[in-house]
């Protein structure tokens, strides 16, 4: 096993609270999915948020599908002008039997175009 870095990002519809749940929601499934891990093997995880989502934390959402004892942290990404709007991207901290070119990142919901070189769908 060893510690690896996992990332993943999604674009919201809208900056809504409701949305923020559904991404957080999709982008851990992906991220366990993808990687055949479980809640077990994160050590930590940073969300970020562009400046425009103001509805909620993505870690509260996180809490709510029971990452109750993962370490969860919320910052806010730079306000780069003609950004994507409306992402909220994670970097997940999990332990992993797999060389870290193996490692599965997700990018879902038009944030596909973000990292087009660490994305596999």
């Amino acid at each position: 096993m060893a510690l690896r870095a996992i990332r993943a990002a999604a674009r919201l519809e809208a900056d809504d609270v409701d949305e923020m749940r559904a991404a957080v929601a999709d982008l851990l499934r992906e991220v366990m999915s993808r990687n055949g891990i479980g809640e077990e093997s994160f050590v930590s995880i940073l969300f970020t948020c562009t400046p425009d989502i103001h509805s909620g934390f993505p870690a509260a959402a996180a809490r709510e599908l029971g990452f109750s004892d993962v370490p969860l942290m919320c910052a806010q990404e730079m306000d780069v002008v003609d950004g994507m709007s409306r992402v909220v991207r994670m970097m997940a901290y999990a332990e992993l039997d797999v060389p870290r070119n193996q490692v599965r990142h997700v990018f879902l919901r038009g944030a596909e175009s973000l990292r087009q070189d660490l994305g596999d769908d």
